[in-house]
């Protein structure tokens, strides 16, 4: 029988959730089905910034992905990683309105890891990791210092990367990740303060792709409201993408804001703003194995322009039994 996928339930390490926070006593979320080890909150309805806690750095430890401020304790931040999801205290600015979590566990068996280290200013320094894979995105931030979110995307190869916190377009940087193509056991960096300043603290996320849950990749545009399929081999739960060619914002669908097609709700993870639903947008539909781009505007579906994305299940096209999903 033909291998379709390992995980037949991807709600097993991924997983959007939205809820209304509370600004009086904070928010315990128990809608999960594991123990997150990263969780990245945004406001939907107010202009605030994304914020990253992670288990290896610690509850309270927060960072924020629409900026390159250095890490900061929020002691009413998120205070727990809980078995069943997380909880967060009363005055944490994810607390206001309404709240979408995405949430990861790490795993290598899901092709997730957080990695810590201590930068050494030194060119060609490899940092160990646990996926025994290739990873196929590894975003990294300066803990100690205010540095942009370095992103390595496979589809851009070691030579160029990505700013996650900019809207702006790939760069050719060889400072930061030493052109040298990440294996299933290191990374490897250059001399950029981003990635490696001597003696300060990084954290590193990275993610291999596995079959039926995750999908790492390019798509080109084609200017056109009937745009691009983009296969996956499942049926997505988050779409993230980001033109390289020039400068646009990452864009952020997922099928908790939006259950059902078209998906229209998307957030940008560049920018502090709330959700953004207009009709003639950044639009998209969830197909039971993949993603088709439905607008034809730069955010998503420029003709010509290259996008890099990041994709996590629902459920896998077909499961490990050879039984498929349904579309929605």
């Amino acid at each position: 029988m033909a291998v379709y996928t390992t995980i037949d339930d991807p709600t097993l390490y991924f997983e959007a959730v939205t809820y209304t926070g509370d600004t009086s006593s904070g928010t315990t979320n128990n809608d999960l089905s594991f123990q997150p080890n990263m969780v990245w909150f945004k406001s939907r309805t107010q202009t605030e910034n994304h914020q990253i806690y992670d288990s290896v750095r610690g509850a309270t430890k927060r960072l924020v992905v629409n900026g390159t401020q250095a890490e900061a304790t929020a002691s009413t931040g998120l205070t727990s990683f809980d078995s069943d999801g997380f909880t967060t205290g009363g005055e944490n600015e994810t607390d206001s309105g309404n709240i979408v979590a995405w949430c990861w566990k790490e795993s290598a068996t899901a092709g997730f890891d957080i990695v810590s280290y201590t930068g050494n200013g030194t060119d060609d320094t490899d940092i160990s990791h646990s996926l025994s894979a290739v990873p196929h995105v590894i975003i990294v931030k300066n803990l100690a210092a205010t540095q942009p979110w370095r992103v390595q995307h496979k589809a851009l190869g070691e030579t160029y990367g990505s700013i996650l916190n900019d809207a702006t377009a790939k760069d050719d940087d060889a400072t930061a990740w030493s052109d040298e193509a990440p294996t299933s056991s290191v990374f490897t960096l250059g001399t950029s303060a981003n990635t490696n300043n001597n003696a300060q603290a990084f954290i590193a996320y990275l993610w291999s792709e596995k079959q039926g849950f995750s999908s790492m990749n390019s798509y080109t545009g084609n200017g056109n409201v009937d745009g691009p399929f983009i296969y996956t081999g499942f049926r997505p739960a988050y779409f993230m993408t980001k033109r390289t060619d020039s400068a646009n914002s990452w864009n952020i669908f997922d099928n908790k804001r939006d259950p059902h097609n078209e998906v229209v709700t998307h957030i940008l993870a560049d920018d502090s703003a709330g959700d953004e639903t207009g009709t003639s947008d950044s639009d998209v539909d969830f197909l039971s194995n993949g993603v088709k781009i439905r607008e034809d505007n730069n955010g998503v579906n420029a003709s010509g322009g290259i996008y890099i994305y990041m994709a996590f299940a629902e459920q896998p096209f077909v499961n490990s039994n050879g039984v498929p999903c349904n579309a929605r």
